[in-house]
């Protein structure tokens, strides 16, 4: 379907210009004199995207919108079209933006409300900032004529999102910065402090005991060949994201994920949430859950749990329940596997779903709080334990020297 771009005058007189999507320039024309605006010139569009200059501010902004400013705009939206026409309350939306990036995005979307395209067309024109999921939620409540409900609803879905997000890094950073700081300490000790005290004992012509030797070896090993550590390092990690890059490493790397004690706990629990709460959304807007399925397939990273959704996308397609095949790829917990069950058998999955999601978060929520307080501690009693081998190394040397001399 080819766009037309216009020329024509509103009912106050005021020149507007813009492109309108239509089988032939009589549908186009129609479409605009619905409209109220009397055509001046009408002709087919051409394709043309401008190359951006080399040198341009645009280069250094962000192209997309963050999850954050997307929950926050889909929250102001669902407030204002409730009274205010949709086109108004871009145009407030867009202006209102402090940053060029967001004001620009924002402003891409608007214009293509007022050319005559519906909200999710004029969505896909910034598909990194709304996704095919979001789009495809705004399409529904565009079709049904439930677009304030909708945006509701996706912006409870986003906002919950980002809570959760937020929590796994709040909880996260204590202990990563306690163990950086550790490491940097015991590197600091092998390679500046035990060396100066290792001089001391150089002209004692005393076998120094094993411990000690062993200390000063890994010492010596730090100060001289850090640099190639730094360099193996990234060799490792340069192989090993191109080796992620291949399906069947992948799925193998995926899977031994999902197999550690903790880790794949909370990599099930946090993707059985996320597709529970992503499909009572999408089934509470009318959508087909088989549409829900798919496109909530391509959001998954892990590859075993992205194989487990096709399969449960492809069973349900086949006619199958959504209970059933949830049960059937046996990577999904009882709980969701039997809150569906009872949904598609009341007639309330939308809800069941949401209950499923919302009981998921808190048993993560409460799992991560549980291990993380554990992992605290533990990295103390590590780095203590590693600062102890260095002292107890270096002090085992000098009661050598006090026993050697008590003796004469």
């Amino acid at each position: 379907m080819p766009d037309y771009a216009w020329v024509g005058l509103d009912t106050a007189g005021r020149e507007r210009r813009g492109a309108v999507r239509a089988e032939t320039s009589e549908a186009a024309r129609a479409q605009l004199n619905a409209r109220r605006l009397y055509v001046v010139r009408i002709e087919e569009a051409a394709e043309s995207v401008p190359a951006p200059p080399l040198l341009s501010r645009d280069l250094f902004q962000r192209k997309r919108l963050s999850a954050r400013q997307l929950a926050l705009f889909t929250r102001q939206l669902a407030t204002l079209i409730q009274v205010a026409p949709l086109e108004e309350a871009l145009r407030t939306l867009s202006r209102q933006s402090e940053r060029d990036d967001v004001r620009a995005i924002l402003g891409h979307v608007h214009a293509g409300v007022v050319e005559g395209r519906r909200l999710s067309e004029a969505m896909a024109r910034e598909p990194k900032s709304f996704p095919p999921l979001y789009r495809a939620m705004v399409s529904a409540g565009e079709g049904s004529g439930m677009l304030p409900a909708i945006l509701e609803r996706l912006a409870a879905w986003l906002e919950r999102q980002a809570a959760v997000r937020g929590k796994v890094l709040s909880t996260l950073a204590y202990p990563v910065i306690l163990a950086i700081v550790a490491a940097f300490v015991v590197l600091a000790l092998m390679i500046f402090v035990v060396p100066r005290v290792v001089e001391q004992f150089q002209d004692i012509g005393q076998r120094l005991p094993l411990l000690t030797r062993i200390v000063i070896g890994i010492s010596h090993f730090l100060a001289h060949w850090w640099w190639a550590l730094l360099i193996a390092a990234a060799v490792l990690v340069l192989l090993a994201g191109r080796a992620l890059k291949e399906e069947g490493p992948r799925l193998k790397f995926d899977a031994a994920l999902l197999k550690l004690p903790l880790i794949g706990r909370l990599i099930r629990d946090l993707h059985a949430a996320r597709m529970a709460r992503t499909l009572s959304t999408m089934v509470a807007a009318r959508l087909p859950l088989l549409e829900g399925l798919r496109l909530t397939t391509g959001t998954v990273h892990n590859r075993v749990l992205r194989n487990a959704s096709a399969e449960i996308a492809e069973t349900v397609r086949t006619g199958g329940s959504l209970s059933g095949a949830l049960r059937k790829t046996g990577v999904f917990p009882p709980l969701l596997v039997y809150l569906a069950a009872s949904g598609e058998a009341s007639g309330r999955l939308d809800l069941m779903l949401e209950r499923a999601a919302d009981y998921l978060e808190r048993e993560f929520d409460s799992f991560t709080s549980s291990a993380l307080s554990l992992l605290e501690p533990a990295i103390i009693i590590v780095m203590g334990g590693v600062v102890a081998v260095i002292v107890l190394s270096i002090l085992l040397p000098i009661l050598q020297l006090d026993t050697l001399a008590g003796g004469l």
